[in-house]
């Protein structure tokens, strides 16, 4: 009889943690070659098939690629902290504001923080972004214009100097495209979008903490308001 609270844990579980812990052992790093198929299963005392479904496990959280023909490499993620779920349901109208609340609590302070420090590489793609950004509006492209987006908020996270608070954004922007989509769609004002996002740039840039602070937490509950309207009278 299992105990009440307590999550049992698989096969796979352990032999995904055992494969995790190898590759830290090893010192390995994104890109490099992991052992093969068959030689992890001797080495794990477990069939064939027990390893390739552990495998595709951890490809769909990025921590390893699995390259048919080459063999199994350490995947880009491999040193993440924070890992979305890959198998997210599509969103509903109440996921799209949860998904807004939750970026609108997170996603100022860390602006404040990128406003600090000012990492040169990501505020140079947040102008990049930008800079896509109005092409693509002006060409009506709104699929990779929500993809641009997506990124401009991802390097400025990233321009916090902060690993583990960019790996929190990016899980809730990188693996959650449909729903960014679906509020591009939905909030439809892609020029307002490029102004504000203009403006905390400028913010961050000039090193000024309370104004992109207050940009960024304006920005996202000028969006989150439209959607609950919407939401609520569709």
């Amino acid at each position: 009889m299992s105990t009440p609270g307590v999550v049992r844990r698989t096969l796979l579980d352990d032999l995904a943690a055992s494969m995790l812990a190898l590759i830290a052992d090893r010192k390995l790093a994104a890109g490099d070659q992991f052992e093969s198929v068959r030689s992890l299963a001797d080495r794990f005392k477990v069939a064939v098939p027990t390893v390739r479904e552990t495998l595709r496990r951890l490809e769909a959280t990025g921590a390893v690629e699995l390259r048919h023909g080459s063999g199994v490499y350490v995947g880009p993620h491999i040193g993440r902290l924070v890992l979305a779920n890959p198998l997210a349901p599509t969103p509903s109208a109440d996921r799209l504001v949860e998904l807004l609340q939750a970026r609108a609590l997170i996603e100022p302070p860390v602006a404040a923080l990128a406003a600090q420090v000012r990492g040169a590489e990501a505020l140079d793609r947040m102008a990049t972004d930008l800079a896509a950004a109005a092409e693509l509006i002006a060409v009506g492209d709104h699929a990779r214009l929500a993809e641009v987006n997506m990124d401009f908020h991802r390097n400025l996270a990233q321009a916090s100097g902060n690993a583990t608070l960019a790996e929190v954004v990016e899980s809730v922007t990188v693996v959650n495209v449909r729903e960014q989509l679906e509020i591009l769609h939905i909030h439809g004002d892609r020029q307002t979008d490029l102004v504000e996002h203009q403006a905390i740039l400028a913010a961050v840039r000039a090193g000024d903490v309370a104004l992109a602070e207050r940009l960024t937490r304006e920005h996202l509950g000028g969006v989150l308001a439209v959607i609950n309207e919407r939401v609520q009278h569709p």
